[in-house]
């Protein structure tokens, strides 16, 4: 385990003009959970906070962020699939297919962050994107989450990779547990096995620095398997931005250290994924 700083380094392709026998059908598969907390002081504004990030990321919205990312991939939208659900969340699909005109300029890149948002299911060819929505309350408490699941799977030199730091720009999460994976193996003329295209040493090199800034992040790696693991969850902590329905302000002394201790043991047990104690 280790708290990786994302030390730049250059994606190569494993040999210059590589030629391979048959398709790259390396699988790179990028997962992971972005989740918002909130408090919220009564069970009307629980249940208004639940309605309004459902309305805010239901399936149009959702299909619009998939579609980007894409786009920033160099993939071409096969097909798209979206569904909102009742009492709420959401789904997309998207299939997609490697753009033959992306083949050349990918081979060159350098790792670095994908581009920030300025710019539902989709099907790929062999490739495809996916979101599930899942906005839930604690029965008692007060608090609640939104979680967003997100996979990117692709085959061939297309990296889900470029779209990370669109996808956390886009949810703007409290806590982020990302998840990226290389399976499978291709093969060159000779029969050689590669069972990767590219260098890495860490997820967070393909963060921007000033969203690395934001937050304390924790690695767990197994190289020699091509399993790369980050989790994420922000260092400052104001109650004013996890409040809904009501103002800091309008809080008691202890009330606000309460609601504060009872959110910051919501994110710990999210971010190590054990249930704490006190």
């Amino acid at each position: 385990m280790s708290d990786m700083k994302g030390d730049k380094m250059e994606i190569r392709p494993i040999k210059k003009q590589l030629k391979l026998y048959g398709f790259n059908n390396l699988t790179k598969t990028l997962s992971f959970n972005l989740y918002d907390i909130c408090y919220a002081v009564s069970p009307e504004h629980s249940q208004e906070y639940i309605e309004y990030v459902d309305e805010e990321y239901n399936a149009e919205r959702l299909t619009k962020i998939l579609t980007d990312v894409a786009k920033i991939i160099g993939a071409t939208i096969l097909n798209i699939a979206m569904q909102d659900y009742d009492p709420q969340g959401a789904s997309v699909t998207i299939l997609i297919a490697e753009e033959e005109s992306r083949l050349e300029r990918h081979s060159n890149n350098k790792e670095s962050p994908g581009p920030l948002p300025d710019t539902v299911v989709a099907h790929l060819d062999k490739s495809h994107i996916t979101v599930h929505t899942y906005p839930e309350s604690h029965p008692d408490k007060g608090v609640s989450t939104f979680r967003a699941d997100i996979d990117i799977s692709t085959c061939g030199q297309i990296s889900p990779l470029k779209a990370l730091n669109y996808l956390i720009h886009s949810f703007d999460p409290d806590i982020a547990i990302i998840d990226y994976r290389v399976r499978g193996f291709t093969r060159d003329l000779d029969g050689k096995k590669y069972f990767i295209d590219h260098k890495i040493n860490s997820i967070q090199n393909y963060i921007s620095s000033k969203t690395r800034n934001l937050y304390q992040m924790i690695d767990v790696n197994v190289y020699q398997d091509n399993i790369f693991h980050t989790k994420m969850i922000l260092k400052e902590f104001d109650l004013n931005n996890y409040l809904f329905g009501t103002a800091k302000q309008d809080l008691k002394t202890r009330e606000k250290t309460k609601i504060k201790q009872q959110i910051k043991k919501e994110m710990m047990e999210i971010f190590t994924g054990q249930n704490i104690t006190v």
